[in-house]
């Protein structure tokens, strides 16, 4: 599990998209601190540590989840919003994240509001139904309240911060963003699609 509050933006050293999927991210973590095994969410996908070293971490990526998510399009040089997994007892500043990426949103607008600048997103038509204004949604792993939601285009607000820490300030128009809809809205759905009876 995570929080969608980026601590690292990490840049890919080597990738391969054949066979096992393997890349290498480079990272100001103290890799000597994270376990083998353990999960790291690489905007927004949570990928197992199977190798490591001073300054960068090594993943495998299956086929599917190169092919559902931004994954797929990385190359070396390609900077990733990095967060290590959630601890019990720490601080839970964004909301909960299980890194289990849904789909792709594609940015449509970016305009500047004050020193904020406000993005617009296109869902994918079945997972625009779960995003909703003044609700949670994690965007290459960045934890944001939507603003407005529409047919099927949002919008959220980066603050400053936002824009430096991540990789959300320098996305051009027409590009992909990891898209994980809100996972209360995800069990209210399935709750009102059986009528809240029991299997």
């Amino acid at each position: 599990m995570f929080t969608g509050i980026i601590t690292d933006v990490g840049r890919v050293r080597a990738i391969q998209h054949a066979d096992d999927g393997r890349l290498e991210i480079e990272t100001a973590f103290d890799t000597g601190d994270i376990a083998i095994g353990a999960s790291v969410a690489c905007s927004g996908c949570c990928l197992t540590v199977i190798e490591k070293g001073a300054g960068w971490l090594a993943f495998e990526a299956s086929g599917e989840t190169r092919r559902l998510t931004t994954l797929g399009t990385w190359h070396e040089g390609t900077t990733v919003n990095l967060e290590r997994a959630l601890k019990a007892g720490d601080e839970l500043g964004g909301h909960i994240v299980s890194g289990h990426v849904d789909g792709m949103a594609e940015l449509v607008a970016r305009e500047t509001e004050g020193e904020s600048l406000k993005l617009t997103f296109r869902a994918p038509d079945a997972l625009a139904p779960f995003i909703a204004a003044k609700g949670s949604v994690t965007l290459d792993g960045v934890s944001l309240t939507v603003n407005t939601a529409l047919a099927r285009d949002f919008t959220v607000n980066i603050i400053p911060h936002t824009q430096e820490q991540t990789t959300l300030g320098g996305l051009a128009v027409g590009g992909a963003v990891n898209l994980e809809i809100d996972m209360l809205a995800r069990y209210v759905a399935r709750l009102m699609q059986t009528n809240g009876e029991a299997p």
